[in-house]
Formats: structure tokens, C-alpha cells, sequence
């Protein structure tokens, strides 16, 4: 078994100048950063008086699900001949919370919308979203259900 380490920093960058002397005294901006990558501004939700033009960690969680199983997919169709040219998933996560602030994740979706070349097999190509279901390392890691809502159109 081989073993994977993914290293990050985050960075909190709201200290208003009180620190966090109230709940409202202070952002919940930070950046989010890898050595030798750019910096992602991020923030929380703005649910939870996050800026809404920054990513939050809901967003992030989501697009990593979106984009785990959109690599494993154009894998799965190059070494199986299907041509893709153009993907787009447009995916979405619903997280429920309690009363008293605790919550989690109950499901997330992806709508993959996969255009292929007209010489391509859509029902291979149809068929090969659930192998990359069960490949995708996130949706692997998490415990609420992914579901794969995908569509595939011939190119003329």
C-alpha cells in the first residue's frame, strides 16, 4: 500500500483588531495555501457571517468530491476509448444543522454533463461514471452518500 501525504496551511486573516473578543468583532477570512501553489482566499459561509466572495469550506468540500471523480472519470474514458470534449459538472452538497450549531453533510450530487466525440460509445461512456464512483478517493473519504446524476451528449 502506498501512502499519500497533502499538506496545507491555513491562515486566518480576520483580526480586525479586537482578535476575537466577540462573535462580531472578527472576520472569518483566511487563506488557504500549498507550497508552490497560488492562495485561495476563503471565508465561511456567509450563513455564519462568512464573506460571500470567498470559498468556504463547504464549497471546497464539494468541488474536491466534483473534481476527484471528474479526473478518475477522464481517466476511465481515455484507456477505454472514449473521447471526451467537454465536461461540466454542476454539483451541490446539503448539509443540515442542528439546533446549538453542530451539523454535517446528509448527501451530495453530481451532475456531470459529458460531451463526447460522435464515434464514442455513450453507454460505455454513461456506464464508466460508476466505476469512477468507485475509484474517486474523496467520495471514498466521506460518510454521506455521493449520488451521479450524469449526461452525455454526441457530438454532431
Amino acid at each position: 500500500m502506498r501512502e499519500h501525504l497533502y499538506e496545507v496551511t491555513v491562515a486566518w486573516t480576520g483580526n480586525k483588531g479586537l482578535g476575537t473578543k466577540t462573535y462580531a468583532d472578527y472576520a472569518r477570512d483566511h487563506e488557504i495555501s500549498a507550497k508552490g501553489k497560488p492562495v485561495l482566499p476563503a471565508s465561511s459561509d456567509p450563513a455564519f457571517r462568512g464573506d460571500p466572495s470567498r470559498y468556504n469550506p463547504e464549497d471546497l468540500l464539494v468541488a474536491s468530491i466534483s473534481a476527484c471523480h471528474m479526473l478518475w472519470y477522464l481517466h476511465f474514458c481515455a484507456v477505454n476509448g472514449v473521447v471526451v470534449t467537454r465536461y461540466k459538472d454542476e454539483a451541490s452538497g446539503i448539509m443540515k444543522e442542528e439546533k446549538g450549531g453542530l451539523g454535517a453533510f446528509t448527501e451530495a450530487t453530481l451532475r456531470p454533463h459529458v460531451t463526447i466525440t460522435k464515434d464514442s460509445d455513450a453507454a460505455k461512456a454513461l456506464a464508466l461514471h460508476e466505476q469512477a464512483h468507485r475509484f474517486c478517493f474523496i467520495a471514498n473519504s466521506v460518510k454521506f452518500p455521493v449520488k451521479n446524476e450524469p449526461s452525455i451528449t454526441k457530438e454532431a
